[in-house]
Formats: C-alpha cells, sequence, structure tokens
C-alpha cells in the first residue's frame, strides 16, 4: 500500500475535549497514521492524496456490543431463535448462507463507520471464523473481538440459540474451555433474563445464573487470560455479576451504593445499550409489536441503563457504548444513534459522547493503544464527515469516507431498512433533536 496523505480538512482527534482543529494533514503508511500535523508542515510528496475539502475527520467508531447473525429487523411474530439457529446450521447450503449472513453484517458496520466491533453472542464458533476471516484481508471488515457461543442456563436469556446452557457449575467451566479452544477474545455469560423472558410485569432481568456459577466462571476465564462480560439487567443481576468477577456491566439497572462500590473494586466498566431498549419503552405497541408487560418491562430497564451510566459517570467509573445490534429495530448501521442517545438522554456533551464511542470505548477493550484517536503510530482508523458532529451529531449517518486499518472507502453506501428508519427518525425529530436550548453552557460539560 502506497502512503496516503489527507489534507484540507479539520481534525477531532478523540480526545475528551476534543475541538475541530483547521489546517490539519493526516498521513497514513500501509494500516498505521505516521503524521499529523499542521498541512503546512507536512510533505506529501511520494502519497497518494486525499482532499477532503474541509470535512472532519475523527477516529472510527467502536461498538461494544453486536450479535453479528441479527440484522435487527421488527419481525411481525415471535420467532423461536432455538430452531432458526437449529436450521441455520443444519446443511452445507445453509451453513454457507449463514457465511453471507455473517460478511454482509459486518461490511455494513463498516460502512456505518465502525472500524472495531465486539461480538457478545452469535452462532457456534463464526465470530471467530468472521474475526480471522476479515483479518487475513479476504473480506473488508472492521477489527473484531469475538466471543463466539455465551454461557447461559436452562431458560435463561438466548439458552440453546446464541448461549449454550450450563446445568451445573462443572459444566459452565467446561463450556468456558470448549469456547476457548477457537481462541476468542472474552467470554460472555448469561446472569439475569431479558425483557421478552420476564414473566411478571415489574420483573425483568430477573437473575438466572446462580452467583457459584459466575464465580467458578469467571474464574475459569481469568486463568485463561479472558475478560468476561455479563448480560445483567437487573440490579440484583449487576450486583450478583460484579461480587463474582465479571469485568464488564452490559446493559445494566439503576446501581446501589454497594454496586458503585464493586464497580470500583473490580475496576469493572459498564457498557450501556440504550438503542434496544428504547423501542420496547417509548414506541406505540402497535409498532414495536409487543404486549404491555413487555413495554413496561422494556421501560423499568431502558431507564435502568440510563441511570446505571449517569451514576458511573459521576463516580468515575468507565463507560462505553453499544448497540445491541440485532434486537428489532437496530440495525447494523446505525451506531451513531446509540451516540445520540447518549448524548440527550444520559446529558452529556457531544464532544464526550464522540470521545466515548471512540477513544474511551477503545480504552474499555484494551486497544487503547490501537485505535481510538487520530495519533502517530496508531492504526489508521477513521471517518470523514462533511459537516461538524461537534454541532449536530446526526452528521454520522452519512460518511464522506471511511478508513479501517488503512483502506479507503469514499462515498460509502448503505441499503436501509425504510420502516425502521422512519420509526426511530420520528423519535430523533420529537426527542433527540438539536436545538437552541444545547447551548454551549449546557453543551461544555460531562
Amino acid at each position: 500500500m502506497r502512503k496516503k496523505a489527507f489534507i484540507n480538512m479539520q481534525l477531532l482527534d478523540g480526545s475528551e475535549n476534543m475541538a475541530s482543529r483547521p489546517g490539519y494533514a493526516v498521513l497514513t503508511e500501509e494500516d498505521k497514521i505516521v503524521a499529523v500535523a499542521p498541512e503546512r508542515e507536512v510533505d506529501v510528496k511520494d502519497c497518494e492524496v486525499f482532499d477532503l475539502k474541509g470535512g472532519y475527520l475523527m477516529p472510527g467508531l467502536i461498538n461494544l456490543h453486536v450479535h453479528i447473525p441479527s440484522d435487527g429487523k421488527p419481525q411481525k411474530k415471535a420467532v423461536d431463535a432455538r430452531k432458526m439457529v437449529k436450521f441455520a446450521t443444519s446443511n452445507m447450503l445453509t451453513c454457507k448462507y449463514l457465511e453471507h449472513i455473517y460478511k454482509k453484517n459486518v461490511y455494513t458496520e463498516l460502512l456505518s463507520g465502525v472500524t472495531t466491533l465486539r461480538c457478545v453472542g452469535g452462532i457456534e464458533n463464526y465470530d471467530t471464523w468472521i474475526r480471522e476471516t476479515v483479518r487475513y484481508g479476504k473480506i473488508p471488515g472492521p477489527r473484531i473481538l469475538a466471543a463466539n457461543m455465551a454461557i447461559s442456563v436452562p431458560g435463561g436469556h438466548m439458552a440453546g440459540s446464541l448461549a449454550y446452557e450450563a446445568s451445573t457449575i462443572e459444566e459452565a467451566v467446561r463450556y468456558v474451555h470448549n469456547i476457548s479452544r477457537d481462541k476468542p477474545d472474552l467470554i460472555k455469560l448469561m446472569i439475569t433474563g431479558g425483557v421478552l423472558d420476564a414473566a411478571v410485569k415489574g420483573e425483568p432481568g430477573v437473575l438466572k445464573m446462580p452467583p457459584a456459577m459466575v464465580k467458578a466462571a469467571c474464574e475459569e476465564a481469568h486463568k485463561l487470560g479472558y475478560h468476561v462480560a455479563a448480560h445483567a439487567e437487573s440490579t440484583e443481576g449487576v450486583q450478583v455479576a460484579l461480587e463474582n468477577g465479571v469485568d464488564t456491566i452490559e446493559h445494566g439497572a439503576s446501581p446501589t451504593a454497594e454496586i458503585i462500590r464493586l464497580f470500583k473494586e473490580r475496576g469493572a466498566a459498564h457498557v450501556a445499550t440504550i438503542s434496544p431498549a428504547l423501542p420496547y419503552a417509548l414506541f406505540d405497541p402497535s409498532v414495536s409489536r409487543v404486549d404491555e408487560m413487555s413495554r413496561s418491562n422494556g421501560k423499568i430497564v431502558f431507564d435502568g441503563i440510563i441511570e446505571c451510566a449517569k451514576q458511573c459517570l459521576a463516580n468515575g467509573i468507565p463507560v462505553g457504548l453499544g448497540t445491541d445490534t440485532g434486537c428489532p429495530f437496530v440495525t447494523h448501521y446505525d451506531m451513531w444513534r446509540e451516540v445520540q442517545y447518549f448524548h440527550k438522554c444520559c446529558g452529556v456533551s457531544k464532544a464526550y459522547a464522540l470521545y466515548t464511542a471512540t477513544k474511551r470505548n477503545a480504552e474499555i477493550l484494551g486497544l487503547g493503544d490501537v485505535t481510538g484517536s487520530i495519533e502517530t503510530g496508531k492504526s489508521a482508523d477513521f471517518i470523514v464527515t462533511e459537516e461538524n458532529p461537534l454541532v449536530d451529531l446526526t452528521v454520522l449517518r452519512n460518511l464522506s469516507m471511511v478508513v479501517a486499518r488503512g483502506s479507503v472507502i469514499s462515498n460509502p453506501k448503505i441499503k436501509k431498512m425504510p420502516e425502521v428508519e422512519a420509526e426511530l427518525d420520528k423519535y430523533v425529530r420529537s426527542h433527540l433533536r438539536d436545538d437552541a436550548e444545547d447551548d454551549e453552557s449546557t453543551d461544555s460539560a460531562v
């Protein structure tokens, strides 16, 4: 690959208090950034030059919570995930189609500006398969951190589809070893149920996995060198997860003082996923196609995720962002919406929301020295917008360029779902628009 020079642009570097810096240039060689400096100081001789025409260059987005095989298309009726997975892996033809789905969905993530993603529950070992397929340049895609199958319990969240069913502590430990054979990047536990698993109104996220099983699985995963992510959607579930060794809380719930203490003691992070809860909580049931119990429970989870993020931020606990793509109305091209939701629902500045979706997410993954910011020596992972996302985050939905590990995609085009776009955009227009009340004084603080 030739050297590349990206000139005539405004730089957003990914730092916590980033501001646009005009007149900068970024030079790359192969997959690395080799210079970031004022354009007048940069020698572009022998470079392939990309004139960004005054556009805004920032780090590529990082999505911490993805289920690759699902696309987020709303279903008219409930789907038996267990049966779908069994069919998808039943013969050579369906397995080839499953490979096609994986390739298509990770490419969609890339076209939307996601240059790194973390899979947290997939079909068999397809997550590590697609990771290696991208890593060795067979197809274009984001950098992928893969979990493969999660570990659940009989009757637990995603049991039998995207998660193994462990009936005993010994079986849970054995599954950790089984998953490790494909060299994943993390282990995922399904500690509580979810909105659609709930049997009672007002009790979403019921604890499913016994604390002793959580502890044994975490200890074994840590011995093997893996971090553990946990699906937890209740206060009880979050506490059990943290008490027994989990490293990241996925989703979350309203925290107690004890939970905040445990976050700090464990050095754990919260991965907020506002996108999947929002349709359940706020859409008309005729649109979301859920019953009143699920709508009520969805609102509890929605509020709990936001409250967990707010309290973690207030206490200096790392908060990251992920979409939980695969849930209804959560697509592989809408990471920008999660950034916008974080800004509006959690009250952070636009700069901080962008920092969270880039540098902070990279740090949570342990990749802070690899990607997440525009700095010399880091991976050439960045996106370009025509307008300034520090003024309006919705400009992230239409990118003029994506660069992943040095490879350039100009004017990326994505096939979108009109029904999903229409419903989500109604919410953006009515609740999340950036208007006059979003002044500098409001928007300067975390």
